[in-house]
């Protein structure tokens, strides 16, 4: 195998483990150890991490051009396995969404780059923006904006009476 293989190999198994949730423990020696899963009869801590998102998205995306704020919008490209990985999570969760190939769509392309895009997925929930995707940190984003338009739902029903 070539080094060239081995190296990007290295650089997929690295960057998938970025998005695990994160525990730390200390062994017998007293050294931390950081891991994405807890070991068994260890006393362990969950690691709170930021979620990665941006509020105020300074472009219009697709959702606000349709006039709706009840679907997802997701910048992608083929190859990317995180991406298909978000859109079957989408598809299994009955979660409405659109997609922009960033690749092959032109105004995917524009807005990708309006939003200083460097990877992908960029997942768009409301006002907010998930750079890449895990299930925990985006149900967080998801429930959020569900409770926000359930609340503005509310309060338009009341001007209306």
């Amino acid at each position: 195998m070539s080094k060239i293989s081995i190296f990007t190999l290295l650089l997929l198994l690295c960057s998938y483990s970025v998005h695990a949730e994160i525990y730390k423990w200390v062994d017998e020696h007293g050294k931390a150890h950081f891991t994405d899963k807890p070991p068994t009869g260890k006393k362990t801590e969950e690691i709170e991490l930021k979620i990665n998102t941006y509020s105020a998205v300074k472009i219009k995306p697709l959702l606000e051009r349709l006039g709706r704020t009840d679907k997802i919008v997701i910048y992608t490209t083929a190859w990317c396995g995180i991406c298909k990985k978000a859109k079957k999570y989408f598809r299994k969760n009955n979660i409405a969404y659109i997609a922009y190939d960033i690749e092959k769509s032109r105004i995917g392309k524009r807005d990708y780059k309006a939003l200083r895009g460097r990877a992908v997925p960029i997942i768009i929930v409301g006002n907010k923006r998930m750079n890449g995707f895990t299930a925990s940190r985006f149900n967080k984003l998801y429930k959020e904006q569900m409770e926000k338009n359930a609340a503005n739902s509310e309060k338009a029903d009341k001007n209306k009476t």
